[in-house]
């Protein structure tokens, strides 16, 4: 039985462009700023006679859609990547009336400036490695945007203060109780926002990531212990939600990033004994491996109060 245009049913029909590379500079006297970013745009159009016809005449060409990125980036600035994202999907919900809604999603690559000593350089930059952002924003035509934010690669390790015993015992158990351990992990972090009017964007991205480091790494002279990656995920995420108000939700992925202690009691004449420990130092040796990982995932929001 042949299927006719009266059995299928559209379900999310959007099309755009992907990985709008961008580099915007603003020159402010001799002191100069970069963003660097990547925009991926999809709009939703009140028919879809372009898919069952073939009239293309409603459609906003993919490439138009990337002029629009560079255009309006030059028009209006970016003052951060979620302003620059409602910016878009203002644009295009506004600019032609056959969409009906806008998906923008932005990735921003992290650059410093370059200092020498504590004075920070006034045209250059190096890479940051302290994790890129990214943000999306979805619009309907007439509706509120909603807008979440994140981080994503923030590779952290600590060598010390974390555990993890006591878990479940049954026969497929081969893992043993691990009372001090290094703890590494790629964090990759998204939140929703309840209230976009009132909240600093830039500075809320900088609380999270702060608060992602603080929870992991703790005081700096002492440390912080962690019983399990999930109490240290969840904590992270207490913390954020009371200090960022607008937040209404986060979710949080820790992968492990093992590092298991190399075995060297193979090479007694080396000087190694028993437990492959060197007899004149206090060096240890781990071999790094992602790959089987542990994942670690939690979605956390706020109560209705209702």
């Amino acid at each position: 039985m042949s299927v006719t245009d009266q059995d299928v049913v559209f379900v999310d029909p959007k099309y755009g462009k992907n990985y709008v590379k961008l580099l915007h500079v603003r020159r402010q006297n001799d002191i100069h700023h970069v963003k660097e970013i990547e925009v991926d745009t999809a709009l939703t159009l009140d028919s879809v006679k372009d898919y069952i016809t073939g009239d293309n005449s409603d459609i906003v060409a993919t490439d138009t859609q990337k002029n629009t990125v560079y255009i309006l980036a030059k028009k209006y600035g970016i003052k951060s990547i979620e302003d620059f994202a409602l910016t878009l999907s203002g644009h295009f919900l506004e600019h032609y009336k056959q969409v009906t809604a806008a998906n923008i999603y932005i990735r921003e690559y992290p650059w410093a400036r370059v200092k020498e000593g504590s004075k920070e350089h006034k045209h250059a930059f190096v890479t940051d490695s302290n994790g890129s952002r990214f943000c999306k924003v979805r619009q309907e035509k007439n509706g509120e945007p909603s807008i979440s934010s994140g981080i994503m690669d923030l590779k952290v390790l600590k060598t010390t203060q974390s555990a993890f015993v006591n878990f479940h015992k049954d026969e497929y158990r081969s893992l043993p109780d691990m009372d001090d351990r290094i703890f590494c992990t790629i964090v990759n972090a998204e939140w929703d926002y309840s209230d976009y009017k009132t909240v600093n964007f830039d500075h809320a991205w900088v609380t999270v990531r702060d608060t992602i480091l603080e929870e992991f790494a703790g005081p700096a002279d002492t440390g912080l212990f962690s019983p399990s990656v999930q109490k240290t995920l969840y904590d992270t995420q207490k913390s954020t939600l009371t200090k960022i108000p607008q937040i209404s939700a986060i979710e949080i992925t820790l992968p492990n990033v093992h590092a298991y202690e190399f075995d060297l009691s193979k090479f007694p004449v080396h000087g190694f004994n028993k437990n492959g420990e060197d007899k004149s130092c206090s060096e240890r040796v781990f071999q790094p491996t992602d790959k089987p990982s542990g994942n670690i995932y939690a979605k956390v929001g706020r109560k209705s109060k209702l």
